[in-house]
């Protein structure tokens, strides 16, 4: 973990509503394409969905990014765009993507240092049988940078966007 990893958790920053995102960059597959993905980036010009998800090749994974696709005319018109993020590597999800996409959201892969991102997001699992997989949770984040909206889901349920449009509207 790197050092603003480690301070990250040694002071306890924490994810929540009404704090500011922390910013990460991470190699990000768009759109088939590797590239890097500043989050920090987005800020004041888009609000976006970051959806962390446990691993490629799970079904409930498939769907829920395949779901995400589906409905991305719409999280485009709410000036939004959705940042999924994964622990596996960024060949394993090159080759995930090709097999179940494409995807025109970024997949950003959290893999070395190893779950650094949910560390700060509070979604990285560090025992039991799901250790070293992130959680299934989604945030939202405004154009100002700033966390409006945080749900953790159980590891076989697949968060739908459908509950956060009526959010987007009001941001």
């Amino acid at each position: 973990m790197s050092e603003e990893g480690i301070r990250a958790v040694i002071e306890n920053e924490r994810a929540s509503v009404g704090t500011v995102a922390p910013d990460f960059e991470l190699p990000a597959l768009i759109g088939g394409v590797k590239k890097p993905l500043l989050l920090s980036a987005y800020r004041g010009q888009k609000n976006v969905v970051l959806a962390f998800y446990p691993h490629n090749w799970q079904e409930v994974s498939a769907k829920q990014l395949i779901g995400y696709q589906a409905e991305r005319p719409r999280v485009l018109a709410s000036n939004t765009e959705t940042v999924a993020v994964t622990v596996d590597s960024i060949m394993n999800t090159t080759t995930w993507e090709r097999a179940i996409g494409p995807f025109d959201f970024p997949i950003c892969a959290d893999f070395w240092p190893h779950g650094e991102v949910c560390v700060r997001y509070g979604v990285l699992h560090n025992s039991g049988p799901d250790a070293g997989a992130s959680a299934r949770a989604v945030f939202v984040i405004d154009r100002d940078g700033r966390i409006a909206f945080r749900k953790t889901y159980g590891l076989k349920e697949v968060p739908l966007l459908e509950e956060i449009f009526p959010m987007l509207a009001k941001l």
